[in-house]
């Protein structure tokens, strides 16, 4: 069994059993899901977790930088960014600030999907 980030254990410490957190394997890092909704993810060896337009302000006070990425021959490379932001250094240390901004995570997880379920859904005539 491949070994799982420390992160993860610490999601799940934070948390003690009133969220069920379940991980995956993905892209060389980690989904990270609490009660089936995909709010986490670990990328680059950091934790990152579900941002939305409606906390924005609250993670840029924090200093928590966007994930971006490249893809593409180094020469060509294209560079893109995901609505996940990175945890704050004291949510490792505190189980109380890591289930504050994980369930801020969690709320965007909500809302994104949401408005994918809303929209999925076909229109009456």
């Amino acid at each position: 069994m491949t070994n799982r980030p420390a992160e993860i254990d610490w999601l799940e410490e934070a948390f003690e059993g009133g969220l069920r957190i379940t991980t995956r394997r993905m892209f060389g890092g980690w989904g990270i899901y609490g009660d089936g909704l995909f709010f986490g993810l670990i990328a680059q060896g950091t934790l990152w977790l579900k941002a939305d337009a409606l906390a924005d302000d609250e993670w840029d006070r924090a200093g928590c930088p966007r994930f971006t990425y490249s893809f593409g021959p180094e020469d060509a490379a294209k560079a893109g960014s995901m609505n996940y932001r990175r945890a704050p250094d004291d949510a490792l240390d505190d189980p109380e600030t890591m289930r504050h901004w994980a369930t801020l995570a969690l709320e965007a997880a909500a809302r994104a999907a949401a408005s994918k379920e809303k929209r999925a859904k076909p229109r009456r005539k």
